[in-house]
């Protein structure tokens, strides 16, 4: 089945591409989550106007990212956990743990934006991938020290 992309969808393409898909991916998922339309003769006539809207919107999205990345340069997250034995943690952090701390401090960011492989489960510092955009990541530097 052929669709016209809305929004950017991770491994399959950009706004505004034509892109071939499984039915079932389509109708189940992409369609009523307004990520894309049907590739209908209309919705094709139609492709360019669009294209123009979202390479607009592109740019304003992009804009926003790149000054939110200039202010996340400078923000240090600090977290303290419990430690056992040779300073291994008790629980870990979590992109859902970063997500919070980041929006405690004024930056409202979903959780699936940033980018931990897995959970960080040891003292020290480190550094997470936050996506904001599809051209613009910054990291995010994270301290996890002891909890006294």
């Amino acid at each position: 089945m052929q669709i016209i992309l809305q929004e950017d969808v991770d491994k399959l393409g950009h706004r505004g591409q034509l892109v071939e898909v499984a039915e079932g991916y389509a109708r189940n998922y992409l369609l009523p989550r307004k990520y894309a339309i049907e590739a209908t003769p209309g919705n094709l006539k139609r492709l360019d106007k669009m294209r123009v809207a979202f390479a607009k919107k592109e740019a304003v999205e992009k804009g926003d990212a790149e000054k939110l990345s200039e202010l996340l340069a400078a923000v240090t997250l600090e977290f303290a956990r419990r430690t056992g034995d040779e300073d291994h943690l008790f629980g870990s952090v979590t992109s859902g743990d970063i997500a919070e701390a980041l929006e405690a401090k004024g930056y409202k960011i979903d959780k699936k934006k940033i980018h931990l492989a897995e959970p960080i489960k040891a003292l020290g510092d480190f550094e997470v991938p936050v996506k904001l955009h599809r051209e613009v990541t910054i990291p995010v530097k994270v301290h996890v020290k002891k909890e006294e």
